[in-house]
């Protein structure tokens, strides 16, 4: 029994039924300019274009204006804000069940094809709703006093005349069902339209090719953040564990010298403290700071903390450097500062051959350092790996490997 009463009563006093029934007299609402416009125009429209007697029959009539209200309310759906509007009210109305949209602009056919069909159906049905609405509450209202009035249903000079007394006490009860019976037909409604939404308010394909496009966007952008993490600080680290190991052994006998390794300490850690909190400034979607991205420009900068931490660099560079476009400048500083930092963690202090050639169509960049067999830290790491990311996301290519007796990289990034 109780569960029978659940099933009768249980729309009436659910919180998201009458959610539903507002989206619904929504509906309603958004129809009546339509058909106050068909109502104004079609008439003398019909007279202009028909004999008098064919305009004026009430089929044509009734025909010409559904079909001008479908009509102006299918090209008001193809508004991109109106798609915007309506899974928004969807989503606030009908429940949790309406997808959330992947593309807010709509800009594609398929989408707004979709809208169209989506708004007529909500303006539709909304209007039987709603004319159902109007009358069914104000009858139950009246219900209850026409068996001593004997008049129901008054709606301005018209009305039901009833008997009254005993014999017209099922009319209250009629009532009170009708109006059970539409909660039921609003909630069944709003069921539906839920399920509809899922067709017409979802992502389109083309919302689910921009959103693997944005997803790639963001995948590459973390990997590029990754590597300037990997290569800044690791380089930073590089520097501080071998100097502060080199200061500490001859903190007493050439105090000069680790004056010199604690000076080198200070600047890479500083550089490498600007670099996390510009990477960290874009990861928190704020303001990236006033630390610029390194460039070849700032390669005196790099080669002058290297020659503090012990590793002499003689290099040789031509062409126009500070010319270069700032994403393959940018790259190829770091694609640098690793060899470098490879070259001081595994070779120890040793002298590194640098070449950069800023050529017409490509730069090319060109270290070598001896393989003294000295590692300072084991392997795993993901210098090579980011230096060939880094070539890569620029159509370049590097090689890195031994070439006799000495490591080598070599790196060409097309311009």
């Amino acid at each position: 029994m109780a569960g029978v009463f659940s099933a009768v009563f249980g729309p009436v006093g659910r919180r998201l039924t009458y959610r539903r029934w507002t989206y619904l007299v929504l509906g309603a609402t958004l129809i009546v300019p339509f058909t106050l416009a068909a109502v104004a125009i079609v008439p003398p429209v019909l007279r202009l274009l028909l004999p008098a007697d064919t305009a004026e029959q009430p089929l044509v009539l009734a025909a010409t204006m559904v079909l001008a209200i479908i009509a102006w309310a299918a090209g008001t759906s193809f508004i991109p804000a109106v798609r915007v509007v309506e899974g928004t009210a969807a989503r606030e109305l009908l429940g949790a069940g309406v997808p959330a949209q992947a593309s807010a602009r709509a800009t594609n056919l398929e989408a707004r094809w979709k809208t169209c069909q989506w708004f007529l159906v909500h303006i539709l049905i909304g209007a039987v709703i709603g004319g159902f609405t109007l009358y069914v509450p104000i009858g139950l209202l009246q219900s209850f006093a026409a068996p001593f009035t004997g008049e129901w249903l008054v709606i301005d000079d018209t009305h039901v005349r009833v008997p009254t007394g005993w014999q017209s006490a099922w009319i209250p009860v009629v009532s009170v069902v009708a109006t059970v019976v539409l909660v039921h037909v609003v909630n069944l409604a709003g069921v539906g339209l839920t399920r509809l939404s899922q067709v017409l308010l979802g992502p389109t394909p083309a919302d689910h090719l921009a959103e693997l496009k944005q997803r790639a966007e963001r995948l590459a952008e973390r990997n590029r953040l990754a590597r300037e993490l990997h290569d800044s600080v690791g380089h930073a680290l590089s520097v501080v564990t071998i100097q502060a190991s080199a200061a500490g052994r001859v903190l007493e006998k050439d105090p000069t010298f680790a004056q010199r390794a604690l000076t080198a300490i200070e600047e890479a850690a500083r550089d490498a403290l600007a670099d996390l909190d510009h990477v960290l400034g874009l990861l928190r979607e704020d303001e990236p700071g006033t630390k610029p991205q390194h460039t070849l420009a700032d390669l005196d900068e790099l080669l002058g903390t290297m020659r503090l931490a012990g590793v002499n660099v003689e290099t040789r560079i031509t062409g126009d450097l500070p010319g270069l476009p700032f994403a393959v400048s940018t790259e190829a500083y770091r694609i640098v500062q690793e060899c470098l930092t490879n070259a001081l963690k595994h070779a120890g202090k040793v002298t590194v051959t640098l070449a950069v050639k800023a050529g017409h169509d490509a730069l090319e960049v060109d270290a070598v350092n001896p393989l003294t067999g000295q590692a300072r830290t084991g392997g795993g790491g993901r210098g090579i790996a980011g230096m060939r990311e880094r070539a890569t996301v620029l159509r370049g290519q590097i090689n890195a490997g031994p070439q006799d007796g000495a490591w080598r990289v070599k790196a060409r990034i097309p311009l």
